[in-house]
């Protein structure tokens, strides 16, 4: 079979460089990719074994639980707590929030910097308030067995830098910042 790709003129004012025929033959190569893919009946789950290492590929297998930051790195508070005290647990994370959980564990809210900054121009006793008169109730979550471009794709929406990551009982297992993303490759 000849797959005919031949132009009758480059693109090139000097006719010398190959620029028309160069793009006529990715075109056609792209073409030839695509009908494979349907003919071999290949998946989102082939590409990812056949090019783990690439960022495609990183998008098709890399889970939150992969890049979560867990540990000290993701602090966790009592309700209870007063402001000073999750602060000084945020900056022993080296993080940019605290999730904020009640006596049995399950999460209860999310302390961000942002939520600092909104209180604190108000509040002068901010400091000696609990957590919990101050948090973000119902924070946004996701769970570690979730693809981490999906969970990429809800901090976009959201317009959040961090988002705990909970279990099915909505108990905390780590926290997910954007920055995670970036050192992941997917952004």
């Amino acid at each position: 079979a000849v797959l005919d790709t031949s132009v009758k003129k480059e693109a090139c004012s000097l006719g010398l460089a190959p620029t028309a025929s160069t793009t006529a033959m990715l075109a056609m190569s792209d073409a030839l990719a695509v009908c494979l893919l349907d003919l071999k009946n290949f998946k989102e789950k082939d590409f990812a074994f056949y090019h783990p290492g690439g960022l495609l590929g990183k998008r098709l297998t890399l889970k939150v639980e992969d890049i979560m930051r867990t540990g000290q790195a993701n602090p966790v508070v009592n309700e209870e707590r007063k402001v000073s005290q999750v602060l000084l647990k945020i900056t022993q994370g080296r993080a940019g929030s605290a999730t904020v959980v009640d006596r049995t564990g399950r999460l209860k809210g999310i302390f961000t910097d942002g939520d600092l900054r909104r209180h604190l121009e108000t509040d002068k006793n901010l400091p000696m308030r609990k957590i919990k008169e101050v948090m973000t109730t119902n924070p946004t979550v996701v769970n570690k067995e979730m693809l981490a471009v999906e969970a990429m794709r809800i901090l976009q929406e959201k317009k959040i830098d961090e988002v705990p990551v909970v279990d099915r009982n909505r108990r905390p297992v780590g926290l997910l910042d954007v920055q995670d993303l970036l050192k992941a490759g997917l952004v």
